[in-house]
């Protein structure tokens, strides 16, 4: 083994905390255990028996649900004995012939439905073949690279907080009903919650390179 064969096998052994750059001697935990980082606490390895089906599942429900409340009534305002129901995609798509409007309607669509969307497709992408003890599909790592860059801008939770506030001004004006987008959209915020925690990436990481 060359030198640089010996320095690719130290870094190998190595792991740094996202959070506060710490750097640690990887020792892998048992099925169910937490390896975190003693500085701040965040968690570096996390695997459980079984989670890459687990994880597909609630990618694929995301999935569902994010094409469902994208088409069902968000909500439904009535005032003064006239009522409008709407959804995600009709709210969207009512800014289309308004100029920077219509720039600002597409990025809040895909920050809240595209991105989610994308990126549990992704998550199936590289999973589903490593769950079954296949080799990876082609071009896994990088795909799984992309998922991770893009979690930043899948924003469901930071609407459902914008919604209720505005909801919140809004009840005092008109009544307010909530449609099964909505329901949709809170249980699809929970998952994708969920699923983000449920992922070891340490461990996703390593059936890739295998």
């Amino acid at each position: 083994m060359t030198t640089s064969d010996h320095a690719a096998s130290d870094l190998s052994d190595l792991i740094a905390c996202p959070q506060c750059d710490a750097v640690y001697r990887v020792v892998e935990p048992q099925s169910g255990e937490r390896a975190t980082c003693a500085r701040c606490h965040t968690v570096l390895i996390a695997p459980r028996q079984g989670a890459g089906k687990r994880i597909i599942a609630l990618a694929l429900s995301v999935v569902i649900l994010i094409i469902a409340a994208t088409i069902f009534p968000f909500l439904s305002i009535r005032a003064a004995g006239v009522s409008n129901a709407s959804s995600i995609l009709d709210a969207a798509l009512t800014f289309l012939d308004n100029g920077l409007l219509a720039v600002l309607a597409l990025a809040v669509a895909s920050v809240i439905v595209f991105v989610p969307v994308l990126r549990a497709l992704l998550v199936i992408y590289v999973l589903a073949p490593v769950t079954v003890d296949r080799p990876p599909f082609p071009g896994a790592i990088s795909a799984f690279r992309f998922s991770e860059a893009l979690r930043p801008w899948s924003m469901a939770e930071i609407f459902a907080i914008g919604c209720a506030v505005a909801l919140v001004k809004v009840a005092d004006l008109a009544s307010v009903e909530f449609g099964p987008g909505f329901w949709m959209f809170c249980v699809l915020v929970v998952l994708v919650v969920v699923q983000d925690n449920y992922m070891c990436r340490y461990s996703v990481w390593k059936s890739l390179e295998k």
